[in-house]
This record gives C-alpha cells, structure tokens and sequence, in this order.
C-alpha cells in the first residue's frame, strides 16, 4: 500500500468539498481547485479526515494512490493557507523593490529586471538586512495554487542563478 496514499488529510473547517464526475472541487477562503480523482481511487470524508482507498492492486491504480491523495492535500493547504516562497538575494550593489505590483530586481547587469507576476501571486520585499554585505528578501506568496508560486520563483531565480538562494522557511 502507498505510505502517501494511507496518510489521511485533516480537512479544516473553512473548506468544503464536493465530489461529481471524477472531480472533486475543493473550496476555501483563498479560491477554489478542482482535483482529478483517477478511477479505481475511492476516498471516505467522515468527521473533518479525509482518506483515500484502493478498489483493487493493478500497477496503474498503485501509482495513482499516492498521486490523488498529494493533489488533493495540496488544494486543501492551498485554498485554506496558501503557499509561500522566501528568495534571498545577496551580492555588492543587488537590490530588491517593489514599484506597484512588480518586481524590480538590480542583480549586477546592465539594466533592471523588472518581474511582473501571473494573476492570484503577490510578490513582496521586506526591510534590508546589512550584516557584512546587504541582503534583500523576495517573497512569493499568497496564491491558492502551488505551481504557480514554483513557477515564479524559478523565473525570479534565473534572472541570476548563483546570487539567488532559496529559503524554504
């Protein structure tokens, strides 16, 4: 039996779930998901746990335990909480700031990159940390979704690889 798949998910009291056609819609404070339930996948909401079963052992049905049970962990904490993603950029003369809803990154080249985030992503700049060099923080945050948080902290961070490191807190 998956060890994913057997774990199951509290499910908060802001949430609610509903379940037709093999897709099961997840709604909260922060939006809503719609989750694809794979056939041979069944799952139990009783008393605010949810938890996810097996109908028979077929290879497919194994794999997709575990996958059903991950996807739909994450649209709960995404529609309840959020995700965040805390970038650290450091170097002599990198610079973070906001101007409105962008991003404007001065990572050691020529001009400015300005960094415009996908609808449902907020993008934030706390106060400068100076140690022995300066240190901004970037934060991408605040969206229901978790690839969309991933997405645009990777193409924060290609704007300079080596400067940039994450800090999972």
């Amino acid at each position: 039996m998956s060890r994913v798949g057997k774990k199951p998910i509290t499910v908060p009291n802001n949430v609610q779930l509903s379940f037709a056609d093999g897709i099961l819609t997840v709604k909260g404070p922060k939006g809503t998901q719609v989750v694809p339930i794979a056939d041979g996948i069944s799952f139990n909401n009783e008393n605010g746990t949810l938890t996810f079963q097996r109908v028979n052992d077929d290879k497919k049905v194994r794999a997709l335990h575990g996958l059903s049970r991950a996807l739909t962990f994450n649209a709960i904490e995404g529609v309840s909480n959020g995700f965040q993603r805390n970038l650290a950029i450091e170097g002599v003369g990198f610079k973070a700031e906001m101007r409105g809803q962008k991003l404007l990154l001065t990572l050691g080249f020529s001009h400015p990159i300005l960094v415009i985030p996908p609808a449902g992503v907020e993008l934030a700049t706390p106060t400068v940390t100076v140690k022995l060099r300066p240190r901004f923080a970037a934060s991408v945050h605040l969206s229901h979704t978790k690839e969309k948080v991933f997405v645009m902290k990777v193409s924060i961070s290609v704007a300079r690889p080596v400067s940039l490191q994450v800090n999972n807190s």
